[in-house]
């Protein structure tokens, strides 16, 4: 019992030091949308607007691209633990091939974003604006998916703390950048919210061109020769790439629009309601970071094991990992209910929109125990390679059952009257609880999948060695 333990408190150790520098990472990420809104409200309020709108198409863009480059963490990890550093090379230059194409596609759409912004019906002036600052974002757009693969590069090496520095570089370049370009200084024409998208994509530039000196300089990477002798686009390893980074991208874009949807259902009802919504968004947004890293580190470290030929180890460092992440929000739920009101009350003084934040406050903590599952869950089986059937898991539950069973709590009186903002809420604690079970399931049938192709492999060769 001792040695088991042991392992596990390993384990878990091994875990905490991959993931916290993710943590941090991811909160820097959004550190840097925190400082935009706040740098630009100062410029007036359609230079707000203008951002508001733009991040709303070009961040869900981004994540469902970059969340195709991710395949990168787990095709990486795979080859570590087999050994076999050196054929990493190979994965990196396609999935900069790969980044080359999602590129040209990424720009072409923010620079064309006209007729999405013409269906909103909104003021020329506002639209101008958010057409200027995609504009903006686009010139950094190549660099930041670019990045994204040489950031899961990294980490399918188990090297989170230089993505964790890069990301912090990026937030202190930030603040002066921003300074500098919305309010006309050092020269500079005051350009307003669309200062603020120069100033996003030159610190895209930035990380990027850190990150490829990162792995020039690192002697983990120098006797790779990384940037050298470069492969030819290989049509078969970028199908690959594909095969495990399209459903990513799309899990990633369908939960991220899910929570796009909640607003534009609400957006009628009110600017009570609208604010307590976003402030419960921005709040579970905020704390759902801790579960992704986790989530980010069990890929790693569930591929890097499955590489190596230990699915023993491989399912216990995922069972470890949900055990981590559930221990978590244990914590972070009892905080949240204790403290609903005090954290709406970070957000603004106005009684009424209190009083209904705290409430989906409330809602949003029970549902951190699945969401702290279904992620991990999700994390492990990209391990796994395992992309495509989750990707099917995570539609129905949230498209399916979550969206669906909202509406009907919050719209109608057919099961009790009308819930509104809270409705929709509840619809999405199902909506995450049924995707914790179907990808928990779905989990648990992989790594027994995987230690019986384990057995089978070890007796046929045992089998072998005695014939022989």
């Amino acid at each position: 019992m001792f040695i088991l333990s042991q392992k596990r408190n390993a384990e878990i150790r091994y875990l905490l030091q991959l993931g916290w520098p993710i943590m941090v990472a991811q909160l820097a990420q959004n550190a840097m949308g925190f400082i935009d809104t706040l740098m630009s409200a100062r410029a007036g309020t359609q230079d707000l607007a203008a951002i508001a709108l733009g991040s709303s198409l070009w961040l869900p863009l981004f994540l469902a691209l970059a969340g195709v480059l991710m395949a990168t963490t787990p095709l990486v990890a795979h080859l570590v633990g087999a050994g076999r550093e050196r054929a990493t090379r190979r994965v990196l230059h396609q999935g900069f091939w790969v980044a080359a194409v999602l590129s040209i596609l990424g720009v072409v759409l923010l620079r064309n974003a006209g007729p999405l912004l013409d269906l909103l019906g909104l003021d020329a002036t506002l639209q101008h604006k958010t057409q200027a600052y995609l504009d903006a974002i686009s010139w950094g757009f190549p660099a930041f998916l670019f990045y994204q693969v040489v950031r899961s590069f990294s980490e399918g090496f188990g090297k989170t703390h230089p993505v964790m520095r890069i990301a912090v570089l990026g937030v202190l370049c930030n603040i002066p950048l921003n300074y500098v370009l919305i309010f006309g200084k050092l020269g500079f024409p005051a350009l307003g919210g669309v200062g603020c998208g120069y100033a996003t994509a030159a610190v895209m530039w930035i990380m990027l061109l850190t990150g490829l000196a990162y792995l020039i300089k690192s002697p983990q990477f120098r006797p790779l020769h990384l940037l050298l002798r470069w492969h030819r686009p290989a049509v078969k390893q970028q199908l690959q790439m594909l095969k495990l980074g399209v459903p990513i991208g799309f899990s990633l874009l369908i939960e991220a629009s899910m929570f796009c949807v909640l607003a534009l259902i609400l957006a009628p009802h009110g600017e009570t309601i609208i604010a307590a919504n976003q402030i419960t968004i921005s709040y579970t947004g905020m704390i759902f970071m801790v579960p992704l890293s986790i989530a980010m580190a069990l890929t790693i470290r569930v591929g890097q094991l499955a590489g190596r030929g230990d699915p023993e180890a491989a399912r216990h460092a995922a069972g470890t990992g949900i055990l981590i992440t559930l221990v978590i929000a244990t914590f972070s739920c009892a905080l949240s209910l204790l403290l609903a009101r005090n954290i709406a009350l970070m957000y603004t003084s106005v009684e009424e929109i209190v009083i209904m934040a705290a409430t989906l406050i409330s809602i949003g903590a029970v549902f951190q125990f699945s969401d702290a599952l279904q992620v991990s869950a999700a994390g492990a089986l990209r391990g796994y390679k395992d992309t495509a059937i989750p990707l099917a898991l995570v539609f129905v539950a949230y498209w399916l059952i979550g969206l669906p069973v909202g509406y009907v709590l919050g719209f109608t009186d057919w099961i009790t009257e009308p819930l509104l903002a809270a409705g929709l809420w509840y619809g999405l604690l199902i909506g995450l609880s049924a995707g914790a079970v179907f990808l928990t399931t779905r989990l648990i049938r992989i790594a027994r999948h995987e230690m019986v192709n384990a057995r089978v492999g070890n007796t046929a060769g045992g089998l072998q060695s005695e014939r022989s």
